[in-house]
């Protein structure tokens, strides 16, 4: 291999190269598919135009399939929201999840398998209550059509993204999301364009000047949330068997992630900021519309107040959940490890959440930042509301494209070192 060539190349890696290229096929198909609308709920489409508002978030999640209803429309998000579910359902509220958790591999793969089932049954529910609700659809023959094809499409999806998982390079749901966000950035950045330049709002040399500006924005973001996905705070511990003046000895660590919960506060905040406006929506109650944007929607100051300390709320909330201080502490017991200058048991404990708690603190406050910033700049220049959840997709798109650059450069690792094996 010629030095400087990117080892990706090598003959050794010939079998990653065949899972990224089908990786690569399944999104384009699952592309291909958010652009087929729904053949009997074209007759309805006129009345959604227009009208997406408060729905973009699920626009956004779909790839831009949603305002088409295309078969793909729904995505994977009612997968996220069964998972959101199942999630909470094992941070000790129903024992059993909680033994499922406890089981390891065999307790995740039962866990796995109600999350599939919980999200078809969410996709049947949301599809429904959209036709019915969104469409206006009244013919009973075509609800049941358009809410079945809308359920299989995420059925299919679920299916497509294992088949990324088992047979391409991994995190095949994330990875649906992030092509998902994707296919929806040249939409946004299109809006951009014709709001600052073509629109005729701003002199032509001022339009440009913004449109630059709003580029550098998202860059700065990408920059952002590079850094605090990969910022963490590294703990020295110490092995009771272990010394570490021994020879050639190396210092362990406890690494603790600035930000753990990584951009699921954004999604939980933006998710739970769209009930009350599906909620009235549903029920046609003008009053209650007026109230919800004026009051709640994150474009209105405080529904953006709202949605900031939503992001920070549920950032606490997830983190202590998901890393809970008192397990690490006894897992550090168990393995005869310790913090040097800290007493094993409750003052372990208090030391690791004091950490986490500050760490906690400065990561959602700079992802509450990142989120806010396009939402900002949208209400003061008058942008699309399209392109203020832009900011959203941002961190999941960055976020999922380190886990999943980690994950192929572990994969290169690892058959380096077979091949090394393999030749002594």
């Amino acid at each position: 291999m010629k030095k400087g060539l990117p080892k990706i190349f090598s003959p050794d890696a010939k079998d990653l190269r065949k899972r990224i290229l089908f990786t690569l096929m399944v999104l384009g198909l699952y592309g291909v598919g958010t652009g087929i609308t729904i053949v009997w709920a074209s007759g309805w489409l006129s009345t959604l135009y227009g009208n997406l508002g408060f729905l973009g978030i699920f626009n956004l999640m779909s790839g831009g399939g949603f305002d088409k209803f295309s078969i793909f429309g729904l995505g994977v998000t009612p997968y996220i929201n069964a998972s959101i579910v199942t999630q909470l359902l094992t941070m000790d509220i129903i024992p059993y999840f909680k033994e499922l958790k406890e089981q390891g591999y065999v307790g995740r793969q039962k866990i796995n398998r109600i999350t599939r089932y919980l999200g078809i049954l969410l996709a049947f529910i949301q599809s429904y209550v959209l036709t019915v609700f969104l469409l206006g659809v009244k013919d009973v023959d075509m609800v049941l059509k358009i809410t079945l094809v809308m359920s299989a499409g995420t059925s299919f999806l679920l299916w497509l993204g294992d088949q990324i998982t088992n047979k391409g390079i991994g995190n095949g749901q994330s990875l649906l999301i992030m092509s998902s966000i994707v296919l929806s950035l040249p939409a946004v950045f299109t809006g951009a364009y014709n709001a600052f330049v073509t629109a005729g709002t701003y002199v032509n040399w001022v339009g440009v000047l913004f449109f630059i500006l709003y580029i550098i924005m998202y860059l700065l973001v990408i920059v952002g949330v590079v850094w605090i996905t990969l910022a963490e705070r590294k703990i020295p511990i110490q092995y009771a068997n272990k010394t570490v003046s021994a020879y050639g000895a190396k210092q362990s660590y406890l690494p603790l992630r600035i930000n753990y919960a990584g951009v699921m506060p954004v999604i939980f905040a933006s998710m739970l900021l769209t009930i009350p406006s599906i909620v009235v929506n549903i029920i046609n109650n003008q009053a209650a519309i007026d109230f919800v944007n004026k009051y709640i929607m994150y474009t209105s100051p405080t529904g953006f107040i709202l949605y900031i300390a939503l992001i920070v709320f549920f950032s606490y909330f997830y983190t202590f959940m998901a890393m809970n201080p008192e397990e690490m502490s006894k897992d550090l017991n168990k393995s005869g490890a310790y913090i040097p200058g800290v007493r094993p048991g409750s003052e372990t404990t208090k030391y690791i959440s004091k950490i986490v708690g500050r760490l906690t603190l400065v990561g959602s406050l700079f992802i509450a930042i990142l989120a806010g910033m396009p939402i900002l700049i949208s209400n003061l220049t008058g942008l699309d509301q399209s392109v203020a959840i832009g900011g959203t997709g941002i961190l999941i798109v960055v976020g999922v494209a380190i886990e999943t650059f980690k994950q192929i450069q572990s994969g290169l690792i690892s058959r380096s070192f077979a091949n090394r094996r393999g030749r002594q």
